[in-house]
């Protein structure tokens, strides 16, 4: 494989482009791979595109700064995010045990980068390199921008910019921000005069900070205040989420410790040919060659490790294809709104077609697709009707708690997409593996009968979440109807497609607003109907989610109405226990649970056969 097909990431790389120095350093908690599904190969790849010198510094080491001077200081900046997901929740269970694997490390080897790592990476940089500036993104930055509460150290901690001493903060999905930050940089500009771009937070010094007043801006309650009072840190989360649409969000201002963080609105939602074009880049779709060959890990370990296809959450997408981003459900427990946006932003049907041929003609490819999708299978191209009204709109969901009359459900674009894929020569199949938003697919049966044809391999995945209304009321889910009337439907549509499929199905246990009581429902429920759920979801508090201010506070961010939150490791284990009610293993934990709601006459009903 030519190597100089991938963004290079050693000196010696470089040095075989011709190059003196390089302009972006991208460092990167996860291995290497050029993969759109991989945000520094995005955005490096964008920046290439640009014309600038990028260089990849993944995984690096920690202990010191010599890592990141290996490529010598860049002429613009350094670009630090922890990788694909938080630093913590990578490394760490719902119990706060240590987890076996990294997915996004080679051979799936744990321990190859920091806890916290946009912060440690962030000031290796400044240690590296103190005149170099450092800008930090990706998922880790984004939901940790304002002060927020810590799931691992069980309290509140302040902005992740304030503890990295960054520059400037990139929030969502940073490809416009980089462009710009970049090409002003370029042109002369200091990091300091950058403080108008859209989809950033900055610092300002503390001097500043006592004079600072920016006209028709919000004020949050300081990281103090937050910190130590669960009302203001709810009002927080509260108008963080009313803020968020980009089309009417206002600057928001947190004050820490003489300092302050200033959030510009969120950048604009891509555009059909912008999202092409990011996506129709010259990606090889591979892990960089160097992970064929023993290597040692940043941290304290030392172990060589297989072939590059080893890297695990390579080999879930590699033959995927995303055809659209962004999430308008509004779930408490996710991040996507705030990370991704809640404006769909799709790529063309002849974009997606080209790369879908492009990976058929990969030597040895198998000739199927395994997803064809994004963060839910069936919101492509789907929108506002009226985009003046959605404009002004400050709610979280366009689905809950019933669909806006202003949302556009038309499948008829991504019907004729999977029809396209279906028709293209060499093709086996193409999968749906995404989960179907059930709630939209019930406004086209046409949809549910071409899934259940054309694009599973005999199991569909679903969320549920649970069934009882007052946990679907907190989770931001619909009604367990919903789920009843899709089964139904999707259990007809395979009968006539002569075939016997079935539903993958995903529960959260221990979610809050969620009981024993409701969890020896939800046992019930899945008992009388035969249904084993093997995925399970403990419910882990991501930092900025809604789902984690209800955890922490108690309290939900609009009502101030009190919420159940079940925190007692035996009580979480208990109601995993009941969600799994088949499991042998399970029965003494079932026993005390429904002993202590009083209903032991549900333990013959769970543990019959």
């Amino acid at each position: 494989m030519n190597i100089n097909k991938f963004l290079p990431i050693t000196p010696e790389e470089i040095n075989a482009r011709g190059w003196d120095y390089v302009d972006i350093v991208l460092v990167t908690g996860d291995a290497y791979v050029d993969h759109p599904s991989f945000a520094m190969a995005l955005l490096g790849r964008v920046l290439e595109a640009k014309g600038f010198r990028v260089a990849i510094l993944p995984q690096p080491g920690w202990q010191n700064c010599a890592d990141f001077k290996k490529f010598g200081k860049p002429r613009l900046f350094f670009g630090v995010s922890s990788g694909n997901m938080d630093s913590m929740i990578n490394k760490y269970t719902h119990n706060k045990k240590i987890r076996s694997e990294d997915d996004f490390s080679p051979g799936g080897q744990p321990g190859r980068r920091p806890d916290r790592a946009t912060i440690i990476y962030s000031q290796r940089a400044k240690e590296a390199y103190p005149d170099a500036p450092v800008i930090i993104g990706g998922i880790e930055a984004t939901m940790r921008r304002f002060a927020h509460y810590d799931y691992w150290s069980d309290k509140v901690r302040k902005s992740v910019l304030l503890d990295s001493k960054a520059d400037l903060l990139v929030y969502g999905m940073g490809e416009k921000q980089i462009t710009e930050i970049t090409g002003r940089l370029a042109k002369g500009e200091k990091i300091n005069e950058l403080r108008n771009i859209r989809g950033t937070a900055y610092a300002p010094g503390a001097r500043e900070t006592a004079e600072l007043n920016i006209p028709d801006s919000i004020t949050l309650p300081t990281a103090g205040e937050v910190a130590s009072d669960r009302v203001k840190f709810s009002n927080a989360t509260r108008v963080i989420y009313e803020e968020s649409n980009p089309y009417n969000a206002k600057i928001l201002i947190q004050k820490s410790e003489g300092r302050a963080v200033v959030q510009n609105p969120p950048a604009l939602p891509a555009t059909m040919a912008e999202m092409d074009y990011i996506y129709g880049l010259p990606y090889t779709k591979k892990a960089h060659p160097s992970y064929k060959e023993p290597n040692v890990c940043a941290g304290a370990v030392s172990k060589a490790y297989g072939p590059q296809t080893a890297i695990p959450a390579l080999e879930m997408i590699k033959d995927s294809i995303v055809i659209h981003r962004g999430c308008f459900g509004g779930c408490a427990f996710c991040s996507l709104t705030l990370h991704q946006g809640r404006f769909i932003q799709s790529r063309s049907e002849s974009s997606v077609e080209k790369e879908a041929r492009e990976l058929l003609n990969t030597a040895n490819h198998p000739g199927n697709i395994s997803d064809l999708g994004g963060p839910s299978a069936n919101m492509y191209r789907m929108g506002g009707k009226d985009m003046e009204i959605c404009g002004k709109c400050k709610k979280l969901s366009c689905l809950y708690p019933a669909l806006c009359a202003n949302l556009g459900t038309d499948h008829k674009p991504l019907l004729s997409l999977m029809r396209k894929m279906r028709s293209i020569k060499g093709l086996k199949k193409a999968f749906i593996a995404s989960g179907i938003r059930m709630d939209l697919a019930l406004q086209c049966g046409e949809y549910i009968s071409e899934i259940a044809r054309y694009h599973t391999g005999g199991q569909l995945k679903v969320a549920p979440e649970h069934i009882t209304p007052k946990v679907l009321a907190v989770m931001k889910k619909p009604s367990v109807e919903i789920f009843r009337q899709f089964a139904e439907k999707f259990a007809v549509e395979s009968k006539h497609a002569g075939k016997e499929q079935y539903m993958v199905l995903y529960f959260i246990a221990a979610h809050p607003g969620s009981t024993l009581i409701d969890m020896a429902e939800l046992a019930v429920f899945l008992k009388e109907r035969g249904i084993r759920p093997q995925q399970i979801n403990d419910f882990l508090p991501a930092p900025m989610e809604l789902a984690t201010s209800i955890y922490y506070t108690g309290l939900d961010p609009f009502t101030l109405e009190t919420v159940y939150v079940p925190k007692k490791e035996t009580e979480r284990r208990m109601q995993r226990a009941l969600l799994q009610y088949f499991k042998p293993e399970n029965k003494p934990l079932i026993s005390k649970a429904l002993h202590e709601i009083r209903r032991p006459d549900l333990l013959r009903r769970l543990l019959a056969r």
